[in-house]
């Protein structure tokens, strides 16, 4: 049985390494045989919405994805030695155990390696805060590690180990 799978962009720009990342990821998961899979960039959907203050159709809708999915992405620029204002918001709306039985990939980016460790002390934490099966495999790429927007093999490397074990495991939890 094949698990659907979501991306979320939480960068504030449209074009962004923490996106591109995600969209390879969401590629190497396609590769893998995982199900289908849809992006939502978290900067589209209305301020108002995302603070709780306005129901909105684009959001509930990201919310409900999100909850019949198998598999959940989710990049971040780091901002603060933490992942963007914007994942937060979309995350306090979700019910506590929305991703119970869910695996999930943490990505990340950054200027330089020195907030490597946002990964795994707050993307991880979070995932895991509504029951996510966070993947050994994190991504962080630096600066660094991208040539005009486009990312050195060793971090496609990791996408792709990333991929593999999401789509194992959700392969093992949907049986």
């Amino acid at each position: 049985m094949t698990a659907s799978v979501v991306g979320l962009a939480g960068s504030p720009k449209p074009v962004s390494r923490s996106r591109a990342l995600l969209e390879l990821t969401l590629a190497a998961l396609e590769r893998q045989g995982a199900g289908p899979s849809r992006l939502f960039d978290l900067a589209a959907l209305p301020a108002d919405a995302l603070l709780g203050r306005r129901e909105d159709r684009d959001l509930t809708e990201a919310i409900q994805t999100v909850l019949d999915s198998g598999i959940v992405v989710v990049s971040t620029p780091i901002y603060r030695a933490t992942y963007s204002g914007l994942l937060k918001v979309f995350f306090d709306l979700l019910p506590q155990d929305a991703l119970a039985r869910k695996v999930a990939i943490a990505i990340a980016t950054g200027g330089g390696p020195g907030h490597l460790l946002a990964v795994d002390h707050g993307l991880r934490p979070l995932l895991a805060s509504v029951g996510a099966l966070v993947v050994s495999t994190g991504v962080y790429g630096t600066d660094a590690q991208f040539r005009a927007g486009v990312p050195e093999p060793a971090l496609v490397e990791r996408i792709e180990r990333a991929a593999l074990e999401a789509a194992s495991l959700a392969a093992g939890v949907t049986t």
